[in-house]
């Protein structure tokens, strides 16, 4: 058929049969149509000419019709409606075509309709309805598929047992998965990529890598690019670098570097900390997307290089949100809170939208500091660009407001969110005893069970610690022991060093140091907060005995911290043993022990000022002497004039 009789019938609303339009130059007209609209036109001619129950015909104009570059599946869903003897073959169209745009629901639904129409789904119905089973999640309906798979004998079909093998490790099933492909009679490439995939889905990495070291020594199948980046998650996961240097040694002799192969190594590599070797890989890729860029920048970033990880963000031919977060998140990370605003201000001229993850990073930076001008900003900029409050969004929104003070304004978010998970729960109960709302904290801890949520480690930190600003000790205890006996959690040194805080406010000194020999596993060094906060409660409470058998030990784990000796000297001065005071200061001096300088920080008009003492480099350095001047020649001299010397004191450490 020439073009120009295309055209033609392309034109004519209604062709009569007799002008030639039959079956074969209805497929040849589908196979050349480019859109819904030319689909629309053909159909109309193959009612006219009684062609619409024809099985080939309509074979053909559903597959185009669920065709995803120009296709409408809703239009597709009419058609198949009115289809009175539809084929296996429309079916199977159909729901690959649902199973595909996440109608998972109407996949299955298609597929229990099989039998009314007298057909047998064959090995190309299941691959897409096993996939539809697992996204749901749905381990009852995949029992019963799998029963229909064995009694039709494609059981051992490669195809569908690869689609069995994946649907299963969706459901996190992946003993049923291995059983499967301990059974298959040929192994494919695939069987093993799925398998690996699956234990990497379901977080059994030492399983992904062992079923890695069996292929290469049981099978002939050599390992393809599905297979060596599923391994190297596993790889990053363990921090298994041996490995990871083995796998790139196969690559360099036996696979191309592609972008998926290298942004994989790439990964792997600064995970593992080894960046010049991520960066020698990055260099070597003959093609890098953005992702490959980010993975490079994330790289630098965790390890701190911020000005190697900005001078790459800025060569990043293309830059998509997620690099943003990365380069604002590094920024934030190292408390380089400015550059990150910068940033954020620079995304905003630049037109490009920041989702959720920005903002949280950012609301994160105004939590540490304390910059509530800044996160108010944030919070204004949340609201006028109607970025939704999730529970992700309100979690950084309370905590934020926690950590600077404005409680009230936290717990208006929390009573806002319309759905509340643990993490929301939290951040509030750990807000409210960092702000000593002790009963209000345990309030709504009772309350968060009684809505049926289970509270995390996280969650009891903030319980002991709302017991140890309120002197709640046996409440303390309870809840101590809660943790293990109702929740299964083991207590981290956090949770214990809660509790120490708890019984040495109390006085129960005694018992605190009883605790701190029950800590089971633990390194020295993790132990060094809990040991100081101890010993700031025998200097409160005057025990001087435990005070020194606590210093004994602090001083194995950091001779050199001037904390300690600070901490020392201070427990004797309180008890007025200045001898031992003296004793302490020439031991720091032999040891070339410096206290490190005290800093202070205030927000003015959103942007960050820190003091170091003895730092005379602030640039308003002048003009906070004058200041001070200004305050203290009134004073001195008058019945406050001991306020006067503290100030002229604070001048000089300035």
């Amino acid at each position: 058929m020439s073009v120009y009789s295309c055209h033609v019938l392309l034109k004519a609303p209604f062709l009569p049969y007799s002008t030639g339009f039959c079956k074969q130059s209805c497929i040849f007209l589908l196979k050349s149509c480019k859109s819904m609209y030319q689909i629309k036109q053909i159909q109309t001619q193959i009612i006219h000419v009684g062609l619409h129950q024809d099985r080939n015909t309509l074979n053909k104009l559903m597959s185009f019709c669920t065709d995803p570059s120009f296709g409408n599946l809703r239009y597709a869903e009419r058609i198949f409606n009115y289809i009175h003897e539809p084929s296996l073959f429309v079916f199977n169209v159909m729901i690959k075509a649902f199973a595909k745009a996440g109608s998972f629901r109407k996949a299955l639904s298609l597929f229990g309709r099989l039998r009314e129409f007298g057909l047998w789904p064959d090995n190309f119905t299941y691959p897409f309805v096993l996939k539809a089973i697992g996204c749901m999640g749905d381990v009852g309906e995949g029992g019963k598929v799998h029963g229909v798979v064995l009694k039709s004998g494609l059981q051992f079909d490669t195809y569908v047992c690869n689609s069995l093998m994946d649907m299963y490790a969706e459901l996190g099933k992946v003993e049923n998965s291995y059983h499967l492909l301990e059974n298959m009679i040929e192994k494919d490439r695939v069987s093993w990529n799925v398998m690996i995939s699956g234990y990497v889905k379901c977080k059994r990495f030492e399983d992904a890598i062992s079923l890695y070291r069996q292929m290469r020594q049981e099978s002939s199948e050599k390992p393809d690019e599905a297979t060596v980046v599923s391994t190297l998650s596993a790889c990053i996961a363990l921090k298994d670098l041996e490995l990871g240097k083995e796998i790139h040694n196969y690559i360099r002799d036996e696979l191309d570097l592609t972008i998926v192969i290298g942004n994989a190594l790439v990964d792997m590599y600064c995970k593992c900390g080894c960046l010049s070797v991520a960066r020698q890989v990055f260099d070597e890729m003959p093609t890098k997307n953005v992702n490959c860029w980010t993975s490079m920048v994330s790289g630098y970033v965790k390890c701190g290089q911020l000005d190697k990880a900005r001078e790459l963000f800025e060569r990043s031919p293309v830059r998509d949100v997620v690099l943003w977060t990365a380069m604002i998140n590094g920024y934030v990370q190292f408390n380089h809170f400015d550059e990150a605003v910068a940033l954020f201000q620079e995304m905003q001229v630049r037109r490009i939208k920041p989702d959720k993850f920005i903002v949280v990073v950012l609301l994160t930076g105004c939590a540490q500091l304390g910059a509530l001008e800044q996160g108010e900003w944030i919070h204004g900029y949340i609201d006028e660009n109607r970025i939704r409050v999730d529970t992700v969004v309100g979690t950084a929104l309370i905590e934020m407001y926690a950590k600077c003070g404005c409680i009230e304004k936290s717990l208006k978010i929390f009573y806002g969110l319309k759905e509340k998970d643990t993490a929301c729960w939290t951040s509030i109960i750990c807000g409210l005893a960092m702000n000593g709302k002790t009963s209000k904290a345990l309030q709504l801890f009772a309350e968060m069970r009684q809505v049926g949520l289970r509270p995390d480690d996280i969650t009891f930190i903030g319980v002991l610690s709302a017991c140890s600003h309120g002197g709640l000790v046996e409440e303390g205890r309870r809840f101590f022991h809660s943790m293990t006996e109702t929740y299964q959690i083991k207590p981290k040194v956090e949770h214990y060093g809660c509790l120490m805080d708890l019984l040495g406010r109390a006085g129960l000194l005694d018992e605190a140091e009883e605790l701190v020999k029950k800590i089971p596993g633990e390194k020295n060094e993790l132990l060094f907060p809990i040991y100081g906060a101890l010993l700031s409660a025998c200097r409160i409470h005057g025990n001087v005995d435990l005070g020194e058998r606590l210093a004994m030990q602090l001083e194995k784990i950091r001779s050199s911290d001037s904390s300690v000796h600070t901490l020392i000297s201070n427990m004797y001065a309180s008890s007025n043993r200045w001898e031992d005071v003296t004793t302490v200061r020439r031991k720091m001096k032999d040891l070339g022990v410096k206290k490190v300088p005290g800093c202070s920080a205030i927000e003015i008009g959103g942007i960050f000022h820190e003091f170091l003492v003895g730092d005379p480099t602030h640039p308003k350095m002048r003009e906070i002497h004058s200041m001070l001047n200004t305050i203290a020649k009134p004073l001195l001299g008058s019945e406050e004039n001991e306020m006067g010397r503290e100030i002229c004191d604070v001048m000089n450490l300035l």
